[in-house]
């Protein structure tokens, strides 16, 4: 869980840009967008079968 300690002083405009660096850095907005909707195991390693191929394929592709 992320969270941050708002210092006294501090304005709420820094306070809030600390904590959505510490949610982006916690990675939570992209675990939300994850588990938003139920993947089968099945449809998930088709997925990350054709993620690793693009990755091949730019790897390729640099290397030339």
């Amino acid at each position: 869980m992320a969270g941050i300690i708002v210092y006294e002083g501090e304005s709420f405009e820094n306070a809030l840009r600390r904590f959505r660096k510490s949610v982006e850095r916690a990675g939570i907005l992209r675990d939300v967008a994850r588990h938003r909707h139920y993947e089968k195991p099945s449809e998930r390693r088709k997925r990350r079968l054709i993620n690793a191929k693009k990755r091949m394929y730019r790897r390729m592709k640099q290397g030339q």
